[in-house]
């Protein structure tokens, strides 16, 4: 009896140990699990972290390019001269992008692409709302660079195209707009620069007043808008005429004026006698009139007929004035009746 006593009290602590073994194993397996899910969680926040931190990245990168693009905007709207905004886009361009050479062209004809465009550059046109602006033709740039190539060459053909609208406005705002030469006002200021430059350098400057011949009759007979063909037809005569440093303008009605830089008198005649023949050979075409004009000019040189604006002009109109008293369609000098 008390061997079976003895067993059972065994069999009774087997179960015991067994029932508490099970216990612990689930409770270790309990503990595994929240192990692992803590490791999981941990695994992603990790992941989202590092996530987060590649984005966080990607948002400095895309701030720094806009940051660039805006900063190389406002650097090259300082410049209102193409060759120097494009030098400035190029240095930029170099600091952001890896790049062996650009260049800026005019715009060219589809067939002349090929022959001035070296086989190892590639070509981008540079445009605004359809209008082309000329081309970038560059090399060296590889693929990862070429979105941002894009972006910042899309960036320089705004500024080239508000470049150049600044001086259309700048030109008209200068310029006659029925003959296309520079306004009085603009054309005086100019005339006061040359001056001033002839007096620092010593050099000669001459000056010519040209009238047209009987354009009243012209506006009389024919009306004021074939005489406004005819006053546009005298200012491209004279710019075919003239230097690219000369200056020519309207001074008033059908009187011109133009200021010859580093010219003396007899370099003045010539001009003003080539100027006189063109128009005397011209045959003019307004509307369904065909007419032919004639013109008198007057001539004055610095420093010998006077060392202002205003007295070479008062001159100028003296010889225009004899001119026209000698029956027109001719050249006087005024140092040619008032030697100095």
């Amino acid at each position: 009896m008390f061997g079976v006593l003895i067993v059972l009290t065994l069999v009774f602590i087997g179960v015991v140990f067994y029932l508490v073994k099970i216990v612990v194993l689930q409770l270790e397996q309990r503990a595994d699990e929240d192990v692992l899910k803590s490791k999981q969680t941990f695994g992603s926040i990790i992941d989202q972290k590092d996530k987060a931190y590649a984005e966080k990245t990607r948002l400095e990168k895309e701030a720094a390019q806009i940051f660039t693009l805006y900063e190389m905007t406002k650097d090259i709207s300082r410049h209102f001269n193409e060759q120097e905004a494009f030098n400035l886009f190029r240095q930029k361009l170099k600091e952001n992008v890896v790049m062996e050479d650009c260049q800026l062209v005019a715009d060219l004809a589809d067939d002349a692409k090929e022959q001035i465009i070296p086989d190892d550059y590639s070509l981008f046109a540079l445009k605004s709302k359809e209008q082309k602006l000329g081309f970038l033709i560059y090399k060296g740039v590889p693929s990862k660079d070429k979105e941002k190539f894009t972006i910042l060459a899309h960036q320089f053909a705004l500024a080239l195209r508000r470049i150049r609208l600044y001086k259309d406005i700048e030109r008209l705002a200068v310029t006659d707009s029925p003959t296309d030469v520079y306004t009085r006002r603009y054309f005086l200021e100019r005339f006061e620069e040359e001056i001033k430059r002839a007096q620092v350098k010593k050099i000669k400057l001459s000056f010519f007043m040209l009238d047209i011949d009987h354009f009243k009759m012209v506006n009389d007979q024919y009306g004021h808008l074939t005489g406004d063909c005819v006053l546009k037809e005298i200012g491209v005569l004279i710019k075919e005429n003239i230097r690219e440093i000369d200056i020519a303008g309207r001074y008033g009605g059908e009187e011109f004026c133009v200021v010859l830089p580093e010219t003396d008198l007899e370099g003045a005649r010539l001009v003003a006698e080539r100027i006189r023949k063109a128009a005397e050979k011209r045959l003019i075409k307004a509307y369904d009139t065909s007419i032919r004009i004639t013109l008198s000019i007057g001539i004055s040189t610095y420093p010998s007929d006077g060392k202002l604006p205003e007295e070479l002009i008062d001159k100028a109109d003296w010889s225009l004035y004899r001119a026209k008293a000698q029956g027109r369609n001719c050249v006087v000098a005024f140092g040619l009746y008032h030697p100095s």
